[in-house]
C-alpha cells in the first residue's frame, strides 16, 4: 500500500507547501499531493516541479463544491500537468475534459458535501459507482471513508473495492492512526492520505517535528503491508 503525503492542513494547501517539499526531500518519499486551494496558482506551478524534482509522483485533490468549480479545478490539474487527479463527481464531463493528457482520474465515491467535506451514500452505492468508474475509463476512486455519515467507514473501502476490481483505490481524509492504516490496508486500499495529522503532529504525539512524523507514518505503512 502507498502513502501519499498531502502537503495540506483543513482540506487546503499550506502557505508554506514549497517549505516542506524541501524538508522532507531526504525522507524519499514516493507521492506527494496537494489541493487545488490555499494558495495562488503560481505557487501550484512551483509545488508541481518542486514534487517532481524530489522524484515524487505529483497528486493534486479537488475539493471545489460546485460542478464548474470542479470542472475548473480538472483544467488546473491538466495544464499543471500533475501525475494524478482525485475527487469530483461530474465524472462525464470530467473524462472528456482530461481525454488525452495521460493523467489518472479518480473521482470520488459515495456522496460528498460541504468544506470540510464529509460522506454521505452506502455501501452498495459505492460499489456500483466504482463499477460504473472503471466501466467508463476512470483509473480508481478516492474514498473518503473516515468522513462517512451513513456508513461503516471499513464496509464502504470494502465495498469499493469490489467495485473498482482492479482499479486504484485511495482512502483520503483522517487515516490518522496507526490503527486506521491498518484497517485500510487489511479492507483492500492501494492507497492513503494523510495532511494535518502530519503537519500538526498529532499523527506520532511526542515523536518530533514533520520529519518524524512521516518516518513513522511510513513505518507504519511498511507494517501494514
Amino acid at each position: 500500500m502507498d502513502f501519499i503525503f498531502m502537503l495540506t492542513r483543513n482540506d487546503q494547501t499550506v502557505a508554506d507547501a514549497l517549505d516542506l517539499v524541501e524538508t522532507v526531500r531526504p525522507l524519499g518519499l514516493s507521492h506527494i499531493g496537494f489541493k487545488d486551494i490555499g494558495v495562488d496558482h503560481d505557487v501550484l506551478v512551483r509545488l508541481t516541479a518542486a514534487i517532481r524534482a524530489a522524484g515524487a509522483k505529483v497528486w493534486m485533490e479537488v475539493v471545489s463544491t460546485t460542478r464548474e468549480g470542479e470542472l475548473q479545478s480538472l483544467r488546473i490539474a491538466r495544464d499543471l500537468g500533475v501525475d494524478a487527479v482525485m475527487g469530483g463527481t461530474a465524472v462525464d464531463e470530467g473524462l472528456t475534459l482530461l481525454a488525452g493528457s495521460g493523467l489518472e482520474y479518480l473521482p470520488f465515491s459515495g456522496r460528498p458535501r460541504g468544506h470540510p467535506t464529509e460522506l454521505d451514500g452506502f455501501a452498495h452505492e459505492v460499489e456500483a459507482q466504482c463499477a460504473a468508474y472503471m466501466g467508463n475509463g476512470c483509473a480508481g476512486s478516492d474514498l473518503l471513508a473516515y468522513r462517512a455519515t451513513q456508513s461503516d467507514p471499513l464496509a464502504l473501502i470494502a465495498a469499493a473495492r469490489r467495485g473498482l476490481g482492479g482499479g486504484r483505490l485511495v482512502v483520503a481524509g483522517s487515516v490518522n492512526t496507526p490503527e486506521r492504516i491498518r484497517a485500510v490496508a487489511q479492507t483492500g486500499a492501494d492507497a492513503f492520505t494523510i495532511g494535518t495529522a502530519a503537519i500538526e503532529g498529532s499523527y506520532a504525539p511526542g515523536a518530533g517535528g514533520l520529519a518524524a512524523q512521516l518516518a513513522a507514518i511510513v513505518r507504519d505503512c511498511e507494517r501494514a503491508g
